[in-house]
């Protein structure tokens, strides 16, 4: 009966909070379903055949998690998936809340769940899953995680508790990664990206896991951005792990996306992914190892051509009279590779609105924005408008990566600021919008409001 009465109670909720405009209810369902029954979520999840796959990263957790998502419903897995991105343990448990019956039957397959960094372990905790997929750390909202090694540290203590038959996808290229893996008993299959052609000369100080547990420093042979690449250390012998899963080619196409090899243990799959840059190269290579592991085949080309990226996650949308292209940015690496990713495939000057905050769910210390690769700018932009809570620190960032001071404009309110990137530029043409967390919902309420866009809950 408390079951019984916490899935009610949470349903209601959910409905009358999207009812009264206070949001989708991504999170309040889960909140009231938890005080009544604080183990509804590990109750609810025992019962899917195929368990929980969890996927957790600094960067890329939502893409991949779509990919994976895409994957195993054209297997024929009916998924229970977080979605809206809703990704603390009240949102996670407001997914299996949404998607159980009246009844308290659950009629899925299995769970998919995107999983914040510092939510992780307790997630791990209550829903036990089949499959965890650790895709990269990153420096990130230090105020609220702490270092890269401590997220590591409690990442590990909660893996230690799988048991053996447990699979762990990690990406090797991600030293961190490598070395908590290597110290779980957990079945650890690493992936990572073979192709060294689509190195590009990382910047050093964006390297968040320089030195190996022996105190020594790693020895780069390829680096594919940050941290990330194939090392090894001379002292010890610690090295990056022969990957199961390869990533062997990647031919970029501006930003129209690439064409991708990736290597399985038992197949090579060519496809043509329509999401530009490196990384998300890497999230389809993770999303195919997860649903090979889990013994999916499904027909890969089809699924990654009609791909659609997330909200927010290089958005195109489309105004009356222009285009916006929405890339979130929200750490050093992220933001950079970004940058990098656009300015590849610029071959003229383009408009950009940058809208940075620094509410809780941002990360309060902005600092983040110095180590950003911003220097990659001046030379593309004919002007820039920059907003949100920390408008002033993007305008002094811009001032001196080299962007001339008359192509920058400041308006702290997003709405205003949208209307003059926009009304500046002749029909027809792409304004590039980068925000941070929520200086994308700011923004993207702002599009529904005039019906440029769904909410992110409908999405």
């Amino acid at each position: 009966m408390r079951e019984l009465l916490a899935i009610w109670m949470g349903r209601v909720a959910g409905s009358l909070s999207r009812r009264l405009g206070r949001g989708g209810g991504t999170t309040v369902p889960g909140r009231i379903a938890r005080r009544i029954a604080p183990q509804i979520l590990t109750q609810l999840t025992n019962r899917l055949p195929h368990g929980v796959i969890v996927v957790a990263g600094t960067n890329g957790k939502t893409t991949t998690s779509r990919m994976i998502a895409a994957l195993l419903q054209a297997s024929g897995w009916r998924l229970l998936h977080n979605r809206s991105g809703a990704n603390l343990v009240t949102g996670v448990t407001t997914t299996v809340i949404d998607g159980v019956r009246w009844s308290g039957a659950l009629p899925y397959d299995a769970a998919l769940f995107e999983c914040d960094e510092a939510a992780l372990p307790q997630i791990i905790r209550e829903a036990q899953p089949r499959v965890v997929v650790l895709h990269n750390l990153f420096r990130d909202q230090l105020d609220r995680y702490g270092e890269v090694d401590t997220i590591a540290a409690n990442w590990r203590t909660a893996l230690s508790s799988l048991p053996a038959h447990t699979i762990v996808l990690i990406n090797g290229d991600d030293p961190s990664l490598a070395r908590l893996g290597a110290a779980l008993h957990c079945t650890v299959i690493p992936y990572g990206n073979d192709d060294v052609a689509s190195a590009r000369g990382s910047v050093e100080h964006l390297a968040d896991a320089g030195f190996c547990q022996c105190g020594a420093a790693f020895v780069y042979t390829v680096r594919f951005f940050g941290h990330i690449g194939h090392y090894r250390c001379t002292v010890c012998g610690f090295a990056r792990p022969q990957p199961v899963y390869a990533l062997k080619s990647v031919v970029p196409d501006a930003l129209r996306g690439s064409a991708l090899t990736l290597h399985m243990p038992t197949r090579v799959v060519d496809v043509q992914l329509p999401m530009p840059g490196l990384y998300n190269a890497m999230n389809a290579l993770a999303a195919v190892a997860t649903t090979d592991a889990l013994g999916r085949t499904p027909d890969y080309a089809p699924v990654f051509a009609q791909f659609q990226a997330a909200f927010g996650r290089y958005e195109v949308i489309q105004t009356p009279a222009h285009t916006l292209v929405l890339a979130l940015i929200k750490n050093p690496i992220g933001a950079s590779e970004t940058l990098r990713m656009l300015v590849e495939a610029w071959h003229s000057q383009v408009r950009m609105l940058i809208i940075i905050n620094d509410r809780d769910a941002d990360g309060t210390d902005v600092s983040w924005l110095w180590d950003a690769d911003f220097e990659l700018l001046p030379d593309h932009l004919s002007h820039v408008t920059v907003s949100g809570t920390r408008a002033a620190d993007m305008h002094v960032r811009l001032k001196y990566a080299g962007v001339p001071v008359e192509r920058i404009d400041t308006n702290d309110d997003i709405a205003t600021a949208l209307d003059a990137a926009l009304t500046s530029q002749p029909a027809g043409s792409t304004v590039y919008v980068l925000p941070t967390y929520t200086a994308m919902l700011e923004l993207r309420a702002v599009l529904v409001a005039r019906g440029w866009a769904q909410p992110f809950w409908n999405d």
